[in-house]
């Protein structure tokens, strides 16, 4: 089996696409709902990479990416949202807190590329 995905969204419509593709193309994946379980898991079982929607019913996003990486520095993050950022924005911003940011329109194929080519497969 390849690398553990860890998904962070409180969509659960999200939650359960992502998780179906990402099992599907060979992926270990464990979604959770909110800020506190995913901070719990990765004691437990860290993940290879993370997903996580930037707004969450029980935490801002970058927040919980923060302490996220706090644990795990070297994981790679992509941040999966309806927020719309202009490009200067994630340069001067996001890209010090995350590894990628895509829109939640995206294509699933688009996904799965930004996941392969940060993990180097």
């Amino acid at each position: 089996m390849k690398n553990h995905i860890l998904i962070v969204d409180d969509e659960i419509e999200i939650r359960d696409l992502l998780s179906l593709f990402l099992t599907s193309s060979g992926y270990r994946v464990t979604a959770v709902e909110t800020a506190i379980e995913a901070l719990r898991l990765v004691h437990v079982d860290p993940p290879d990479l993370i997903i996580s929607d930037l707004q969450l019913e029980d935490s801002d996003g970058l927040e919980m990416i923060a302490q996220l990486k706090a644990e795990l520095p070297d994981t790679p993050v992509i941040l999966l949202t309806g927020v719309l950022f202009d490009a200067q924005v994630f340069r001067d911003t996001l890209s010090k807190k995350v590894s990628a940011y895509l829109m939640k329109t995206s294509p699933l194929s688009r996904i799965r590329e930004e996941i392969e080519r940060l993990l180097g497969e």
